[in-house]
């Protein structure tokens, strides 16, 4: 008998939630084979089998919260070697594969590939042609009402990805507009009067994020408003934001930094890597537009639509989550003038863009209605001080205020 643990599913967390459990006891699986489904903060995650052989115990059931490094699954090891043997030959051992990205750590693997089958009206298994898609594309295609074996994959090897699913389900994932009103998720359905909830998922990340904000954190917020009045045309709001991002961690780099508060250390990351918030209907998931001072304007946009569509549909991949080094809430697509967002360590800096507004200003000879972006900018004042913070402020304020 051997016991199979729950590994470190690669964003350092030290428990996850078991979603749905693809075997029972007394089941032959082969390596590599998907066992099970956990929720992750961020993502869900496919649990492949590290062994061939049966199923004799499962330790948690659907909704069981296991942490990490503690027991899953009890398993008879086909090939398992004797006591009385005294030695085994090298094909019967499983090799040891390299990272696939799916579960972190050591994992044995083998050779053969996995093929689907479909079950109607009896017992026996009917082959069918291989479909190939992440668990949460497979989630998103159940909502949409989508066919997986007839949608052709787009990704390597044929898998199916995210937007090969939109674009069967023909959704397409909306731009923000300036000025406009942010597409609502789906709202979960009430809870009875009086009944709690567990927090989960990304809510239950989000609580662990707070709290160490607050514990770690000397936030101080500035408040400004951007003239956009001299705009010529119509222009991609968020690209706009990102690239007025870069325009501040130029002007004060002390703002593009990490923070180290047990050594008092500070360190000035070259590259800016800016995590956007995106809200879902299961809470705020925030992915991370790498290298943005090095993008394009039309690069900035298929990343941001692709990060935004992939945390819609929780499909994220662990590593797009996180070495961040600067923040951006934008808000005010929703709701909301004037905020005081919270820096998540070791990030020392976080910008929230407000709802734009037609404002009275005064101008020579009179008054005029110029439209107006108010913005927060939120800074870890232990170890930014009050005028690098204004500094870079006031360079994000020219940049958005250039006619293009």
């Amino acid at each position: 008998m051997t016991t199979f643990n729950l590994p470190d599913l690669g964003e350092g967390l030290a428990e996850a939630e078991v979603v749905a459990w693809h075997v029972k006891v007394g089941d032959r699986v082969k390596v590599d084979q998907p066992m099970l489904s956990v929720e992750t903060a961020k993502a869900v995650v496919e649990v492949p089998s590290p062994y061939s052989g049966v199923i004799r115990a499962l330790y948690a059931a659907a909704g069981d919260m296991v942490a990490t490094g503690k027991p899953l699954v009890d398993f008879d090891i086909e090939g398992a070697v004797s006591m009385v043997k005294t030695a085994e030959p090298a094909k019967a051992r499983p090799r040891v594969a390299d990272d696939s990205g799916t579960v972190v750590g050591s994992m044995p693997t083998s050779d053969e590939e996995l093929v689907e089958h479909a079950v109607a009206g009896g017992q026996r298994a009917v082959a069918r042609d291989r479909v190939r898609a992440a668990p949460a594309v497979r989630a998103l295609a159940r909502r949409l009402g989508v066919e997986l074996a007839s949608v052709p994959g787009s990704g390597r090897g044929g898998l199916i990805t995210v937007d090969d699913v939109m674009t069967a389900s023909q959704l397409q994932p909306a731009r923000p507009q300036v000025g406009g009103t942010a597409a609502r998720p789906a709202a979960a359905a009430p809870l009875p009067s009086g009944e709690s909830e567990r927090l989960r998922g990304p809510r239950r990340a989000m609580a662990h994020s707070m709290a160490l904000a607050r514990d770690q954190i000397a936030g101080c917020t500035l408040f400004d408003d951007a003239d956009l009045d001299g705009w010529i045309r119509k222009t991609d709001f968020t690209v706009r934001l990102l690239r007025a991002l870069a325009a501040g961690c130029r002007a004060e780099p002390g703002l593009n930094a990490w923070y180290d508060g047990e050594s008092q250390s500070r360190k000035l990351i070259a590259r800016v890597d800016v995590a956007i918030a995106v809200d879902t209907a299961e809470g705020l998931i925030v992915p991370v537009v790498r290298d943005i001072a090095n993008r394009s304007a039309a690069e900035l946009r298929t990343e941001v639509e692709r990060l935004k569509t992939a945390a819609q549909a929780r499909a994220v991949a662990p590593e797009e989550l996180k070495d961040f080094t600067l923040m951006l809430s934008n808000f005010g697509m929703i709701a909301g003038r004037y905020a005081t967002p919270i820096v998540v360590p070791p990030a020392v800096a976080i910008l929230g863009a407000g709802g734009l507004r037609h404002d009275v200003v005064a101008v020579m000879g009179g008054i005029e209605a110029h439209l107006r972006l108010p913005l927060s900018l939120t800074f870890d004042h232990r170890c930014v001080t009050g005028g690098e913070a204004a500094r870079f402020l006031a360079a994000v304020i020219k940049d958005l205020e250039q006619p293009d």
